[in-house]
């Protein structure tokens, strides 16, 4: 497959379908779901603790879906939720220390894939691909308004 047979748009959808699937095989390993390990590494981001509602908005779901997210990583004990001090109405998730051990694992899965993505670049090819996505992504955010 090369770019004049292809075009760039359906070339960039196989290269994230296929990396999103590799990705989604090393998580599987580890007993989670592709969104369940999302929220782990959004929580560590994050200090380790956001307001549900921010979750949900975050993965675009309904609260009752990302209900049942939070209530399988719980069940797991990488996270706990809590009302808010502040707002009783806000519900708290926070990050446990095996959830934060969960999500090592995640990053290191997510730098395995990066480096199979990237076997047989150069350096400079390696430190090239991301400011051109960068501006990939630039021009077509700057297209939507």
């Amino acid at each position: 497959m090369n770019l004049e047979d292809k075009g760039l748009g359906p070339l960039l959808g196989h290269v994230s379908q296929l990396a999103k699937s590799c990705m989604d095989d090393r998580i599987s390993r580890y007993d989670v779901t592709p969104v369940q390990s999302h929220v782990l590494l959004y929580l560590h981001c994050r200090g380790g603790q956001a307001a549900q509602r921010e979750l949900t908005g975050l993965r675009r779901v309904k609260p009752s879906t990302m209900n049942g997210v939070l209530d399988r990583l719980e069940e797991k004990g990488f996270v706990q939720r809590s009302i808010s001090g502040d707002d009783a109405r806000c519900r708290l998730v926070t990050l446990t220390p095996k959830g934060d051990a969960q999500q090592a694992l995640f990053r290191q899965s997510f730098l395995e894939v990066e480096q199979v993505m990237t076997r047989g670049f150069t350096p400079e090819e390696k430190a090239l691909l991301p400011s051109l996505l960068e501006r990939v992504i630039q021009n077509l955010e700057e297209d939507r308004t």
